[in-house]
């Protein structure tokens, strides 16, 4: 069986700094990893290594089949859904606009658009400007951006941070969803009761090096 990412021996190193330092991962369909740390742990860093938004400095790494240093990775891109510690909305557009834009640079249709913001809670929300909303309602937004897209790989950080309970629920259903399609999952918190509540395997980032949480 294929697996959807793996990193081996994976090091990033940025303004000369090493931020992860010999990184082994590997993510088979089905799985939810999370992986905690303190702020400067490298978390973020290691989110967009496996979105192909960051290459390797030593060591390899593939993300659905592809080198995250090759050249044309929409095809991969479209596969991947992910949701950072803040959201990346269009201020002026409204949320429907947003989703609708988000939709098109998936390649998507805007047919099922209207029905996503049904299921995250913003229908009759959907003419507003996204600088008028809520921080909660922008991340509901970003759900229902994977919602579209059905990602095979998902990847989470902080995004729970902030949610009342019906939007945890939220990121919960969209979590079982990916695994159901035979996807993977990563989820990067501070939050270690959180991760072990959804996660099967969780781990530790201390100073660059992932290992097993204690």
């Amino acid at each position: 069986m294929e697996n959807i990412a793996a990193l081996s021996d994976a090091r990033v190193t940025l303004g000369g700094r090493i931020v992860l330092d010999h990184v082994d991962l590997t993510l088979d369909p089905g799985d939810c990893v999370g992986v905690a740390g303190p702020n400067g742990s490298g978390k973020t860093t290691l989110v967009r290594t496996l979105a192909t938004l960051q290459t390797v400095s030593a060591g390899q790494a593939s993300v659905l089949g592809s080198d995250p240093g090759d050249r044309g990775l929409t095809a991969v891109r479209r596969q991947i859904g992910l949701i950072g510690h803040q959201p990346s909305l269009i201020p002026e557009l409204t949320l429907s606009e947003n989703l609708h834009h988000m939709a098109r640079l998936a390649g998507l249709g805007s047919e099922r658009v209207d029905n996503a913001l049904d299921v995250v809670g913003l229908g009759e929300a959907s003419n507003r400007r996204a600088e008028a909303c809520s921080f909660g309602m922008k991340r509901r937004l970003e759900i229902a951006h994977v919602l579209l897209i059905r990602p095979r790989l998902l990847l989470l950080d902080e995004a729970a941070s902030g949610l009342d309970e019906a939007a945890r629920e939220l990121v919960a259903a969209m979590l079982r969803s990916v695994r159901d399609r035979g996807g993977a999952a990563v989820m990067v918190s501070h939050d270690r009761i959180h991760l072990s509540a959804h996660c099967d395997t969780l781990l530790a980032l201390r100073s660059g090096r992932l290992e097993p949480a204690s």
